[in-house]
């Protein structure tokens, strides 16, 4: 016998975030250049940095508006 299926508790609309540091380093027009440099790195390389920094925010900010707060 099936158990019955428990409601979803992934459904908040903040998960949507999520897409964005997946799309963005997809976009190759935004690093697709040698200048500006940076400390002597071109473009390319000091941009996956910013990428990362990207998806570490990204995700804290969705973790944080969607983890389920204890009640006392």
């Amino acid at each position: 016998m099936a158990e019955p299926e428990s409601p979803r508790t992934d459904s908040s609309p903040w998960n949507w975030l999520l897409l964005v540091p997946i799309v963005v380093p997809l976009l190759t027009f935004l690093f697709n250049h040698d200048e500006p440099r940076l400390a002597g790195f071109p473009l390319f390389y000091w941009l996956q940095f910013a990428f990362i920094l990207l998806g570490v925010g990204t995700t804290s900010l969705v973790y944080q508006m969607t983890k389920k707060r204890r009640q006392p």
